[in-house]
């Protein structure tokens, strides 16, 4: 008799429930780890969080609604970093759910479950995806926009034009990479007379209004900062080093795929013998359809790391989640309207083993890490710890909420999550904080910090040229969750009272 596996069967009887435990199951994951071995927030947290508690409508670091959803996350926790990480997961969940309800319009429910299990292995999806931001705010939004795409494009489904335009407009407030990213799905709306027909009615200029009324206010902040200008195009010398950029952050890419071409390789058939394995259905797919998943699974990632390495920046444009996403659909839809499973046993184990092994990498950095190399990581900082400690002294002090943080970003950026949740002031770069000022700052009063390197801790010289009256308080020493090899994080830090105190 055949052995099929519950798994297989929940596949091919119950798509949608199986959808749902493998989703939530990896999106409780990244919440757990986290809590467990995370001292601190992950690299740039922080500062998503004290910009977004400024509720700013841009910044320097592009537009706000992703800043704005961390702060409200963090406030609707108490306070807790535990919030963003729901916040994080929660993003993620939707993505899925995006492409789940894409595939399932191309490929039926049973093969869009198989796209979804691929994909959940795809290792941009796992750790990454905790370190809240435009980047992974853009991933759920990118995900619906292909799904109304081809709601449109392909079903013609014109209903589905009020939900693409919030969901465009949404994109544009979440990341500065949105413009280049909706120039694919236009394109390709442009490109065959089956697609342009679907553009042929007056939603799209009613699309156009709804987008216009949620993207004004930035459009306006955008027009009076006057920083419309593109990154500088490299020079001749420098285009070897910049092809050389775009092949490395291609080649991450497609080292991030290596769960998927393990999958691939164990299901593969390597003899001739009678094959007796179950088979997933479907009906036959739309070729359109064909051609709208390879495409996306292709030109994000390809143009993306092009266009990256062209300015100079460290990841692919919108971030290894949008240009992978559409990677584990384009290889069920290469497969075939039958897709045989083979060696079930060993798929299983090794689609878990995948799943699990970013989260158990982690766990493992953050306990041995410490003991071999006295490299610090950004989540071993004990934040709490740092944030009331600089929040009560201020207090006790003078009798005030701490208003501002400045000195170190990083440190800085970890007090201003605090109780009172001051202000972040980075006096190196003011003009990237224009809610405090070099004048607001000595009148309000506040809190400068740096890294001390004695017991003495005398300010580093940038720091003490910026704050030439400041007198430094003896070192504040702060145990890691894990010290092992590294020593005790040592603070130096001053108080610049209130004029009013004074």
């Amino acid at each position: 008799m055949r052995f099929t596996s519950l798994i297989i069967e929940l596949i091919r009887a119950r798509p949608r429930l199986m959808f749902w435990l493998v989703v939530s199951a990896q999106a409780l994951l990244w919440v757990v780890v986290p809590l467990l071995v995370y001292a601190g927030p992950p690299d740039g947290v922080a500062t998503v969080l004290a910009y977004g508690r400024e509720y700013q409508v841009g910044s320097d670091l592009g537009p706000p609604l992703a800043f704005w959803l961390a702060d409200i996350a963090f406030r609707a926790a108490g306070g807790h970093i535990a919030g963003v990480y729901v916040l994080a997961q929660l993003c993620f969940i939707v993505t899925f759910y995006g492409l789940f309800q894409l595939a399932r319009s191309m490929v039926g429910p049973q093969h869009a479950v198989i796209a979804v299990l691929l994909t959940s292995t795809i290792t941009a999806f796992a750790e990454a995806g905790v370190e809240f931001g435009p980047l992974v705010l853009a991933r759920p939004l990118w995900a619906l926009v292909l799904w109304h795409s081809w709601e449109i494009i392909g079903r013609r489904r014109r209903n589905a034009w009020f939900a693409l335009s919030i969901e465009v407009g949404l994109l544009l407030l979440t990341t500065v990479a949105a413009p280049a990213l909706l120039l694919l799905p236009i394109g390709f709306a442009l490109a065959t007379a089956r697609t342009r027909r679907a553009l042929m009615s007056l939603d799209p200029l009613f699309g156009l209004l709804v987008i216009a009324v949620l993207v004004l206010p930035y459009g306006i902040w955008l027009v009076r900062a006057d920083i419309f200008a593109l990154p500088p195009l490299p020079a001749t010398a420098e285009l070897t080093e910049r092809a050389i950029l775009a092949a490395a952050l291609f080649g991450g890419l497609l080292v991030a795929l290596g769960g998927v071409a393990l999958l691939a390789l164990l299901n593969a058939r390597f003899d001739r013998r009678a094959d007796d394995a179950p088979v997933v259905y479907r009906a036959p797919v739309d070729p359109l359809a064909r051609q709208f998943v390879y495409f996306f699974a292709l030109a994000p990632a390809l143009l993306g790391s092009i266009a990256a390495a062209l300015f100079g920046l460290p990841h692919v444009v919108g971030g290894a989640g949008i240009a992978l996403l559409l990677v584990g659909l384009a290889v069920v839809v290469a497969t075939g309207d039958l897709i045989r499973l083979r060696r079930q046993r060993v798929l299983r184990a090794a689609w878990a083993a995948l799943v699990a092994a970013p989260a158990v990498a982690v766990i493992l950095i953050a306990v041995v890490q410490p003991w071999v190399s006295p490299t610090e990581r950004a989540t071993s900082l004990p934040a709490r710890d740092i944030a009331r400690f600089f929040g009560d002294s201020f207090e006790r002090r003078t009798g005030r909420p701490l208003p501002a943080v400045a000195g170190d970003p990083e440190l800085a950026g970890l007090i201003a999550m605090g109780r009172s949740r001051p202000h972040l002031f980075l006096d190196a770069t003011p003009a990237r904080t224009p809610w405090v000022t070099p004048a607001t700052f000595s009148e309000r009063g506040g809190v400068v910090v740096w890294r001390a390197a004695d017991t003495a801790g005398k300010p580093p010289p940038d720091i003490a040229q910026r704050f030439p009256e400041i007198v430094p308080e003896l070192p504040r020493a702060f145990e890691r969750m894990i010290a092992g090899r590294q020593p005790p994080l040592r603070i130096g830090w001053a108080i610049v009272r209130p004029k009013a105190a004074q």
